[in-house]
């Protein structure tokens, strides 16, 4: 089961996404939790020691494995090196969570990253193509980690808003974005929902098929967001109503294939 998420930065992508993550786990499920979001910490979030993370290199920055696997030094180099070996290289874990950093996507310039980002985009093929855990990406507010090659693997992407317009439209704009590439199951998460209003607000936006779930405003999960170390691994700041949400993914993944 392999599941992307994307938002507009600030809406909360990243705790759902930590929760996901922590909830399939604990029903059993070995989890990829994939940091594709180069501005966040989804390893910070789920609760992940900090001199660990410190540690952890994203997988872009990956040079002497990416040269090594795509050819070695020559102009001519291998799109599509063998890196399932080295995955679990480059992941933490935690019980049956294993984290990734992928890093960003790196764009030409002075210096040539085509060999790195084709050992990047190896691995999220791996993960999204080959590997039969769950996958949880969590992805900047774009979704440039996924190729059209690559989305074929993705089963849904959760779009995460709140209830401005701000935040709606950028869900939107990824929701065409997510099209474009074929992914063909697309839900929306309206969070930090406070009251009738806000609720209303998003049914206005979006039709209910589109929409997953609507997560209430909670306090306990604001307060875990600022702690020095997060507790969510053990418990705290768990997001309300993330079992019925699991349920709900697993019942439309199923049957959709």
């Amino acid at each position: 089961m392999k599941i992307a998420v994307s938002g507009k930065g600030g809406v909360g992508k990243t705790t759902f996404s930590a929760n996901l993550s922590r909830e399939f786990a604990n029903r059993g499920y070995n989890v990829y939790a994939v940091d594709a979001d180069p501005d966040v910490s989804l390893g910070a979030t789920l609760g992940f020691a900090a001199d660990a993370l410190a540690s952890l290199r994203p997988v872009i920055e990956m040079k002497d494995a990416a040269k090594e696997r795509s050819g070695g030094n020559g102009a001519l180099y291998n799109l599509n090196p063998k890196v399932d070996d080295l995955i679990d290289d480059f992941a933490l874990q935690h019980g049956n969570i294993k984290l990734l950093r992928m890093g960003a996507v790196k764009q030409g310039g002075t210096a040539c990253y085509c060999r790195e980002n084709s050992f990047l985009y190896a691995v999220l093929s791996n993960l999204l193509l080959d590997k039969d855990d769950v996958v949880i990406m969590d992805m900047s507010a774009g979704i440039e980690h996924l190729t059209r090659g690559t989305s074929r693997g993705v089963d849904m992407i959760i779009i995460v808003t709140e209830p401005t317009r701000v935040s709606v439209q950028t869900a939107k704009v990824v929701q065409q974005l997510a099209r474009e590439l074929g992914i063909k199951n697309i839900k929306i998460l309206a969070n930090k929902i406070r009251n009738a209003k806000e609720q209303a607000f998003i049914q206005d936006q979006f039709k209910s098929s589109e929409l997953l779930a609507m997560v209430p405003f909670a306090e306990e999960v604001l307060e875990n967001s600022m702690a020095e170390e997060s507790g969510l691994l053990s418990g705290l700041g768990v997001m309300s109503g993330i079992e019925q949400i699991v349920d709900k993914i697993i019942q439309e993944v199923g049957a959709g294939n």
